[in-house]
């Protein structure tokens, strides 16, 4: 009896020991999913941190840069002045030339694209069978894929020689025609964006339209667009960041003659363009001149920002509207 006790003892002490080591495998593979999960949690917020420090770093950087801009030039100069000389003997330092410079090239660019990219979405979108979407989409942006470089010089010796036979008094260097090549240059990104929010309008929608009688025409106008109006909005904002951003061809085409004027026949200079002249390398580090890079890219970036702004209350006002 003590002996068949025993086993059975011994036995139970077995099947607890197996049972133990059976639960044990589930609970090391939930350990180690628990901390692989963990591990997971602080790379993306890793991730997020980078952006957050880099933006802290770039507007840090303006700011200290600007300040000391701000210790020799007054801010009434600033926004009072009419003329932008920093690098003359007779030295002003009013932004208002190179604010209507980019301003006045990019609402070239914005009257542009808006019509040519809008319409090439409605067709791709709406118009065009599939297979033939296939192949016109990404044939549409390969445009975007071209070296702005290359826009630039095309603005500069086909563009504006081509502009000067038809507008009278269009100077070689001018607003007219890098606004013009700009505009193309942004067509892929308001069409593309634009038809990808049209074509994510339900098909209800316009069925319903269909059965109400309506043609096709009114449909798209009355239905499918103002449904699609925030993503449109969208791609619009975009593409006018785009274009108030873009360096290569202004500095090329457009002129290194700061001006206050509306006319796109003269010579003008962005913003992005004077940045590129005086990076060259001939401004002293610590320089008045030199920290005019600075206070001028700290009010694009305030523009820009303003921009992302206004445009966002755009769209949930538009968003209620609908």
């Amino acid at each position: 009896m003590a002996e068949s006790s025993l086993t059975m003892d011994g036995a139970a002490h077995v099947e607890s020991s197996a049972a133990r080591a059976a639960g044990a495998g589930p609970v090391r593979k939930a350990r180690a999913a628990s901390l692989g999960e963990r591990l997971v949690e602080v790379a993306l917020l890793g991730c997020g941190l980078v952006s957050v420090v880099t933006t802290v770093g770039i507007i840090g950087t303006l700011a200290f840069e600007t300040i000391g801009f701000f210790r020799e030039v007054s801010i009434a100069d600033f926004l009072g002045d009419t003329q932008w000389t920093p690098l003359f003997a007779d030295k002003h330092f009013g932004i208002w030339p190179l604010v209507a410079g980019t301003l006045l090239t990019s609402a070239i660019a914005i009257a542009v694209a808006l019509p040519l990219g809008l319409l090439a979405a409605i067709y791709l979108s709406e118009l065009a069978n599939e297979r033939l979407r296939r192949i016109l989409k990404p044939a549409l942006e390969i445009l975007a894929g071209v070296p702005t470089i290359i826009y630039g010089y095309f603005a500069l010796v086909f563009v504006t020689p081509a502009l000067q036979k038809i507008v009278p008094g269009l100077a070689g260097f001018n607003s007219l025609g890098p606004g013009i090549v700009m505009g193309i240059m942004i067509i892929p990104m308001i069409s593309s964006l634009s038809e990808d929010a049209l074509y994510a309008v339900p098909r209800s929608l316009r069925e319903g339209a269909y059965a109400l009688g309506a043609a096709r025409l009114p449909t798209i106008l009355r239905v499918v667009l103002p449904s699609a109006v925030s993503g449109i909005g969208a791609s619009v904002i975009l593409a006018v960041s785009r274009a108030v951003g873009e360096t290569m061809i202004v500095t090329i085409a457009a002129g290194q003659q700061p001006r206050l004027t509306a006319d796109p026949r003269v010579p003008i200079e962005t913003m992005t363009a004077y940045i590129v002249q005086v990076s060259m390398g001939d401004t002293p580090t610590g320089t008045i001149e030199y920290r005019t890079i600075f206070v001028v890219g700290t009010a694009l970036f305030l523009m820009t920002f303003l921009m992302n702004l206004a445009s966002q209350r755009l769209r949930r006002r538009l968003r209620m509207a609908v």
